[in-house]
């Protein structure tokens, strides 16, 4: 709201100084150079061009602009400036007769001893179609300047608006995804260790707080959200068997920095979904780093036949929609890999974020 009138301020500053730029010509430099006493009806005259040219200004501004040139109804808009300009001469010539302006003009110069230069009759007035033709310009490229400023801040306004839908839509999508997956396996706590599953709600209620009140601005602390992928790893850890080992490297925070949240979580999810086995070893390695602005992810699990995946099918609802968060939040600002290393038989997720300079 205040940047806009603002912009209506210097606006109507611009406007004030053009007129007064034109007023300026037409009513003091050229009489004053003449060094004669003028009647008053040249005054007249002179204000009536101006009053034309201002007229002109804004009607060109307001309807044949919008109506015409924006529309592409190019040669009628210039017909009818043409015929403006033509017509801007007569006009001028009529006022110049009621005023008997010729007669009392002739008389100024005898007057003060001048001969006043010949009248140039029927013949076309160069400098009032010139004066005309400039205004006409002048309206134009400020009102296509002044279209094109408004659709561009539109155009910002509806992109803003519609990533800002989106990104809620998928982050909707998100959270209900990771707590069906969660909620499964605390109900199945329930049937071995009741403590346990105490211990696993209890946690589930703190992830569950920070998604309601500490993610709500859209960025959280990176602390935080390291915090809270500690309370899913706990959480999953409980429902694992000896033969899974699990291994997160928590980065070196120094200064807090602000990221969105739940970017990281659905990539770690898939890694327990897909990198345990009940009968043979298996193992999950997660590390965060951060580097001076680029904070770095990389998940890492063993892959058993009975769900292998590929690079092309790594997929899902919860991943997919965090790849086009990542899309519409960092565009161009990070980088994101999957693939299966044959070698270690590891299905390996790699994604490095640049954050913005605090």
């Amino acid at each position: 709201m205040v940047a806009i009138k603002s912009r209506s301020y210097i606006t109507v500053l611009l406007h004030t100084l053009l007129w007064m730029l034109f007023a300026f010509i037409l009513l003091f430099y050229q009489p004053l150079s003449w060094d004669i006493a003028l009647p008053y009806q040249f005054w007249v005259k002179q204000s009536c061009i101006l009053m034309l040219l201002v007229f002109i200004f804004y009607l060109n501004s307001t309807i044949f602009v919008p109506q015409l040139l924006m529309k592409n109804r190019n040669l009628v808009f210039v017909l009818i400036i043409f015929g403006i300009s033509l017509l801007a001469g007569p006009l001028v010539k009529v006022v110049d007769e009621a005023l008997n302006l010729p007669e009392l003009m002739q008389q100024s110069f005898s007057k003060a001893g001048f001969q006043r230069p010949p009248r140039r009759g029927d013949r076309l007035d160069l400098f009032l179609l010139m004066m005309t033709l400039l205004i006409v310009g002048i309206s134009t490229s400020v009102t296509l300047i002044q279209r094109w400023q408004t659709n561009k801040q539109e155009g910002e306004a509806l992109e803003k608006e519609k990533i800002a839908s989106e990104l809620s839509f998928l982050k909707a999508q998100i959270n209900p995804h990771f707590f069906f997956n969660t909620l499964n396996n605390i109900y199945a706590l329930t049937h071995i260790d009741i403590e346990t599953s105490r211990m696993a709600l209890h946690k589930l209620s703190r992830m569950m707080r920070y998604l309601l009140y500490d993610t709500q601005a859209g960025i959280t602390p990176l602390s935080k959200e390291v915090f809270f992928i500690v309370d899913y790893i706990e959480l999953m850890k409980l429902r694992l068997n000896e033969f899974t080992e699990v291994t997160f490297n928590e980065p070196i925070v120094q200064s807090d920095v602000q990221i969105a949240p739940m970017l990281f979580l659905p990539y770690i999810e898939n890694a327990f979904k897909h990198g345990v086995s009940t009968t043979e070893p298996s193992h999950i390695f997660i590390h965060l780093a951060l580097d001076g602005n680029r904070l770095k992810m990389t998940v890492k699990n063993a892959i058993f036949n009975a769900h292998a995946a590929t690079a092309d099918e790594y997929g899902g609802i919860g991943l997919m929609n965090t790849k086009r968060r990542l899309d519409l939040l960092y565009p161009g600002k990070h980088s994101f890999s999957a693939h299966h290393a044959k070698d270690t038989n590891e299905f390996i997720v790699q994604l490095e974020i640049v954050l913005d300079d605090n």
